[in-house]
């Protein structure tokens, strides 16, 4: 389910959880939160970020480190995808199919303070922003690009309110190989040979978390 509050300001959108968040099988490391996979590393950027000391196991003390660190910072989390169906029981976004889109829309008209959605993933198929591009199509909205720099910043208009969304870089490890091959990465990479894809995403998401 989505966590918004009445003061939320900006909106992290992703897909969905992995599978076994549905099926209640969590690993020892997992979090029953949002982003709580051992294998997405959101929480472990925005960690090193704040030196928040965050717990990684299941319990409800860790739940709650996250819920206190949204709050604060006005933040919420709304993934696009309400349900879909899968061929493969993993967390890959292309496996998905009958994909439902939830009403994020909807969901930007009850909460009036949203001013930035930040999309953890590009414009890649079945990626929070091709989904989201797909809603506003239907909401007779688009995007209109404001920079083509990684992370990509575009804005839309609803109802005379300007909403900008940042399409940050995946979270997740399958993004490390593109990374890799991002021009900025090997200009930060050639100056210090211990700069890693971890580092260059805390890097990233310093400036919106």
């Amino acid at each position: 389910m989505p966590f918004i509050k009445k003061d939320t300001t900006k909106l992290i959108v992703g897909t969905l959880p992995p599978p076994r968040f549905s099926t209640g099988e969590l690993l020892e490391k997992d979090v029953d939160f949002c982003y709580g996979s051992y294998y997405n590393s959101l929480w472990l950027f925005i960690d090193k970020i704040h030196d928040l000391k965050l717990r990684f196991d299941n319990s409800q003390e860790a739940i709650q480190q996250r819920k206190r660190f949204l709050i604060n910072r006005k933040i919420g989390v709304c993934d696009i995808v309400e349900s879909c169906e899968r061929d493969k029981i993993d967390a890959s976004d292309l496996g998905m199919k009958n994909i439902v889109l939830r009403n994020l829309v909807a969901y930007l008209r009850k909460y009036p303070k949203v001013e930035t959605l930040l999309f953890t993933g590009g414009n890649s198929k079945n990626g929070p922003e091709y989904f989201f591009r797909k809603h506003l199509k239907e909401q007779g909205l688009k995007l209109e690009m404001l920079s083509n720099e990684i992370p990509r910043i575009h804005r839309f208009t609803l109802n005379e309110r300007q909403i900008k969304t940042v399409s940050l870089t995946s979270a997740s490890g399958s993004a490390n190989r593109a990374i890799g091959s991002m021009p900025l990465y090997q200009q930060l990479k050639s100056r210090n040979t211990k700069f890693n894809t971890f580092d260059f995403r805390v890097l990233q998401y310093r400036e919106y978390f």
